[in-house]
This record gives structure tokens, C-alpha cells and sequence, in this order.
């Protein structure tokens, strides 16, 4: 009974995104970003779980900056932001290479070129920072096209359009097993590129490396630091920011520099280190309600959100990377 209730519910949720996939892009920019806060306002409002997550996540991570309302506003913003970008991904079918610079501009999108040759490909380091999908997008309409590991769903009927949607600018998406030996075939290719989400908590010993985020100690990917080991591909971290009147501006970082001799750990680090200071600057827009802290030292010196759990392999790997 409960496997063919799965089976109905997953039907339906492939014919509602279907009926999103024609709906959406009918709306104007302006019903767009309407419906989007509403729809945030709403999921803040009703997931309770997940804005208690975000509540702590902000907790811990600011300490006192900002009181019980100002977190709260700052929790229903990100919920917003998070329904303008699927939102927004839903509408791209109307995005064109000859369109998209109207509402995606390029900030220091050269740095992508600088100091590579056609003998290197590229990593690009991004996060769940406002509308990362459109990201993926504004790259590939700008011909940076990249090899991207999809992340699958549950629900297997959803993954085709979410796939079509991902290739429309360029893009090739491949799945998750031994995605990385791909993207290291990709990267020894002539002029290859790919890009890495690397804000997501990784289970240790899944390749995973301990950094400072906000202070705390997280357990994230060391993917794209291997892949620079192993074909000298320079990284770039980038993310994108929300601008007025539903546009975005897509900022790439400068080059992590000087990695000769860095552990995957430093270079993780490193990353994180270039965009930090953009969340502490305008919060919202980070997606609050992931549980970036899973995992917390056996004797930590601070408090973690409510959700962190002590586990050995992580307090393992803590030691080894030698993370102050």
C-alpha cells in the first residue's frame, strides 16, 4: 500500500512540474517575483522544521548580531529568495543568449580567462547564494559551458526536466556515479570545464575535508581541490547576488592563487574564505534552512545549531586536517 501511495504522489508531483514548466514562463518578470514572495512567505510559514533550522543555523553563526526579529525576517527572506529561484528556473526557457545579459550582468567574468590557456580547463567553485541556477545558466549562454554531476531526485520522473532545463545554455549534465573520474576526463580535455556546489555538508571519509564556516567546523567537499591536483585546472570561485527589478549580477572571485603545496583542507578553506564575507554582508539570500553543520567536535568551544551530532570519523578527519 504505502509503495503504490509513493507511486501516485510521485505522479502527481511530475504532473504539477510539468504544468509548472508550461505556467511559469507565461507569468511576467513582475508576477514573477510576486508570486515568488508570496510563495516564500507561505513555505516560512508552514515548514516549520526547515525555518527552525534556519533560526539556529543564524543563531550560531552570528552569535548576537541580530535579534530573535531581525533573524526571523532574515529567515522569511531566504525562504523568499529560494522560491525566486525555482521560480526563476522555471521561467529560463525564455532566457537567450542574446537576451540574458538584460537580466544577468557579469562582474569580473575575465578573471575566468586570466592566467588559463587552452591547455587548462576551468573549476568553478559555487554556492547556494540567491539564484545559483541562473548562475549555471548565465555561463552557459556567456559560452562557458561546463560538465555538471546532476544531483538526482527521489522522484526519477523529475529528473528530465530538470535536466532539459540545466542543457538548455550548454551545458552537459552527467549522473553522480563516478561523476568525478568524468569531470577529470572533462578537465584533461582541451579547454574543459566544469563547476562544483561546495557549500553542502559531505559525510566524512566521503572525500571530505573539515573548514572554518563562520567559525564552526563543517564537513565539506575536497572535490574540486583534487581535481586541480590532478590536472592543474585553476579554480574560480563564483556565486551569484540578487539586484532590484528581479535581475542578477554574477560575480566571479578572483583565482584561488598559490596552491602549490596546499592541502585539499586549505584549499576547501580557501574557497570558503573568498565568499564569506558576501553572506556576512547581505545574509538572505544564503540558503538558511540547509543544515550546513551536521557534525560537531566532541568538545566544541561554541555552541552548534540544535540539529549538529557528534560523530567519530568526523572528529577523525578534524584531526588530521588541523583545522584552528
Amino acid at each position: 500500500m504505502h509503495s503504490r501511495w509513493k507511486r501516485v504522489r510521485y505522479r502527481l508531483e511530475w504532473l504539477g512540474l510539468l504544468a509548472a514548466t508550461k505556467l511559469i514562463p507565461l507569468f511576467s518578470r513582475k508576477a514573477c517575483l510576486r508570486f515568488a514572495r508570496m510563495l516564500g512567505t507561505l513555505i516560512s510559514i508552514f515548514d516549520r522544521h526547515r525555518r527552525k533550522v534556519a533560526l539556529s543555523n543564524l543563531e550560531v553563526a552570528f552569535s548576537n548580531r541580530f535579534s530573535i526579529n531581525e533573524r526571523r525576517k532574515i529567515v522569511r527572506e531566504s525562504f523568499q529568495h529560494f522560491a525566486r529561484t525555482m521560480l526563476d528556473f522555471l521561467w529560463s526557457p525564455r532566457l537567450t543568449p542574446e537576451n540574458f545579459s538584460r537580466y544577468i550582468e557579469l562582474h569580473n567574468f575575465e578573471e575566468t580567462a586570466r592566467g588559463t590557456g587552452p591547455e587548462r580547463g576551468l573549476i568553478v567553485a559555487c554556492y547556494h547564494y540567491s539564484n545559483f541556477e541562473w548562475l549555471s545558466l548565465a555561463c552557459g549562454f556567456a559560452s562557458l559551458t561546463s560538465v555538471i554531476i546532476a544531483q538526482e531526485f527521489k522522484n526519477s520522473l523529475l529528473n528530465p526536466i530538470f535536466k532539459t532545463i540545466r542543457e538548455q545554455a550548454g551545458h552537459e549534465l552527467i549522473p553522480r556515479e563516478r561523476g568525478i573520474v568524468r569531470l577529470y576526463k572533462v578537465l584533461r580535455r582541451q579547454g574543459g570545464t566544469t563547476a562544483l556546489l561546495v557549500d553542502l555538508t559531505v559525510r566524512p571519509r566521503q572525500g571530505a575535508v573539515v573548514i572554518d564556516c563562520f567559525g564552526l567546523k563543517t564537513s565539506v567537499t575536497s572535490a574540486h581541490a583534487w581535481l586541480h591536483e590532478q590536472t592543474g585546472a585553476p579554480i574560480v570561485p563564483a556565486h551569484c547576488e540578487p539586484l532590484p527589478n528581479g535581475r542578477y549580477r554574477l560575480i566571479f572571485h578572483p583565482k584561488i592563487d598559490n596552491i602549490a603545496g596546499m592541502t585539499h583542507q586549505q584549499v576547501a578553506q580557501a574557497c570558503w574564505d573568498s565568499f564569506e564575507p558576501y553572506v556576512r554582508k547581505n545574509p538572505a539570500p544564503w540558503l538558511w534552512m540547509y543544515k550546513y553543520w551536521r557534525y560537531r567536535p566532541a568538545n566544541p568551544d561554541r555552541p552548534y545549531p540544535f540539529y549538529a551530532h557528534v560523530m567519530r570519523p568526523f572528529d577523525e578527519i578534524l584531526k588530521r586536517d588541523q583545522v584552528s
